[in-house]
Order: structure tokens, then sequence, then C-alpha cells
């Protein structure tokens, strides 16, 4: 029996948390193709369609955004250019080629009032520029390609990037005595690699299966914390190492004004990808464990 040819699979934001986990966790049979952001912008149409011109593709993973959340506020061009207008080129060029896509979205889709986790088929209303272009993004995706999977998720960990515990042990660095964390935001703290198991597991069943579930979805990992508690667990796990914990200082978001405002509540249901897909999200303790244990043992590494 002839050998299957690897499945073509088209990166975009190959160097960002997720990304970085999907070239990791990559299946055997995946042939990741993840230029870098000199040769594909997400907000330049002709490279867009430079790429997906230049083989055939199993499948277009968008893990490129704009995610400048306060700089998006007077940046507005920029950030719709590349959360919404790339996102519209890429899902059409990816249907022209005959590819499923999968679309990587974000809980800043919601203005933070309901009182329980986000399903799918709440309504959204994007309190600042960045939720409202990725919002943008999403109308694209599922309007210019029938094969997609909209993709959300919240409060995105790694050792990689830019992230919330990457900042909390960057400051308590510092000669700070103490850190003031915002405690009136709830959210599902979300391992990178448990987001790029997910994309995987649904990249696997798009690419076998031409009527395989398409639309939104959301993941993150179980359980929630508030932004506060979520630093506190996290410097838990690394004294657990031996290494000193700064005094953390519980504050309103009314205390630590930005330039633009967070959903109050971030918090989704991943009920629906388990369902459609058996996607089994892990509690987030497990989760950001393997991440503190990876940003300590890389410190040691360094030192």
């Amino acid at each position: 029996m002839a050998e299957r040819p690897p499945a073509e699979i088209l990166l975009t934001g190959g160097a960002g948390q997720l990304g970085t986990e999907l070239l990791r966790l990559a299946p055997a049979g995946w042939r990741i193709a993840a230029p870098p952001r000199r040769e594909l912008d997400i907000s330049r149409p002709d490279q867009i369609a430079a790429a997906l011109a230049s083989r055939r593709w199993s499948l277009v993973i968008n893990a490129a955004a704009y995610t400048a959340v306060d700089r998006a506020e007077d940046d507005v061009a920029a950030a719709w250019a590349a959360n919404a207008m790339g996102p519209a080129v890429l899902a059409a060029e990816s249907a022209r080629a005959g590819a499923p896509i999968i679309h990587v979205s974000t809980d800043y889709v919601f203005d933070g009032t309901k009182s329980s986790p986000y399903v799918e088929a709440d309504p959204v209303a994007p309190l600042g520029v960045y939720g409202a272009s990725k919002e943008g993004g999403e109308q694209a995706v599922r309007t210019a390609n029938p094969r997609h999977v909209i993709l959300r998720t919240a409060w995105v960990v790694s050792p990689h990037g830019a992230n919330f515990i990457k900042t909390m042990f960057r400051l308590a660095s510092g000669d700070r005595p103490a850190l003031r964390v915002v405690d009136d935001e709830l959210g599902c703290p979300t391992s990178a690699t448990d987001l790029a198991r997910a994309a995987i597991a649904v990249g696997e069943r798009l690419i076998a299966d031409p009527i395989a579930p398409a639309g939104l979805y959301h993941f993150v990992n179980s359980g929630e914390a508030s932004r506060y508690e979520l630093a506190r667990e996290a410097f838990r796990l690394r004294s657990a190492h031996g290494l000193p914990a700064p005094s953390l200082e519980a504050i309103t978001t009314a205390q630590y004004p930005t330039r633009a405002r967070r959903p109050a509540n971030s918090r989704l249901s991943a009920a629906k990808l388990e369902r459609d897909y058996g996607v089994v999200a892990r509690p987030w303790r497990v989760a950001i464990k393997e991440v503190v244990d990876a940003l300590v043992a890389a410190a040691e590494k360094a030192a």
C-alpha cells in the first residue's frame, strides 16, 4: 500500500504562543509551513494570496493577530487590518484553494456582563478596538469559507512570548516589595499547549472528514480564576521550587485603569467543542503547573 502523503498545513503566527506549540506538537502526518512575518504578513493581501497559491494546502491555521489591547485603541487601522481584513482574505483564499481554516479568536468579543460562562450562542458586545476587530475577523471567516472553525480562547499562558504569568515573574524579579493584581476580573487561564492540542484535534478531523462540524467553538482550560488568583497560584507553584514569592495585594479594576476596558467576566464554556470534537479540557491549575515548571527550568538553565 502506498504511503499517504503528509498533510500540508499553512500556519500564520508561527512565532507566537500558540504557533510555537503547534510546531512543537505537530502530528507525524503534518508538514507545517510557518512563514515568518516578513514573508507572510496577515495584513498584506498580496502575501496571503501568494502563500495560498504556492502549494495545495490541506488546512490553514490562523494564529496571527494584533494583540496589543491598549495600543489598539489608538492604532485602529493596524488592529483592523490584522484582525479583520487579513482573516477575510485568508479565509477567501483558503476557500478558493479548497482548504478548511481554523481561525483563533478571543473572549474580548464579549462585554463581560454575563454572570455565568459564555457559550457560543451568546451575543457579542466588544468593549474596545481589539475585541471589535477580532469580532470583525470572526464575521469575515464565517462568511468567506464554509469549512471554518473559529476557536475562541482566553488568558493564554506558556513559557513563550508575552503573557500574564511571565509578566508577574518579571515584575517579581525587580525591587517591588509587593505586586498589586486585579481581583475582580474572572476568566479561564489556558495553556497554549492545550490550545494547540485542541486545534490539532479539530484540524485532523477537518482534513479527514469533508463534512466535519464547522462553526464557532470555545476552548479554555476548565475552572476559573481572577487574575489575582492566577498570580497567587503561579507564585505558589514557583515557591515549590525554592524560589521566593512576592507579597500580592488584591485590587479592583478601578484601581488599575487601562487605556482599553477589559471584560469583567471572560469565562468561556468549552462544552460544545467537547461534544462535537471530543476535546476534553484539563483543569487550569494542572495546565499552568507545566508552564511554571518550564519557566523555572529555563531560568535555571540560563543562570
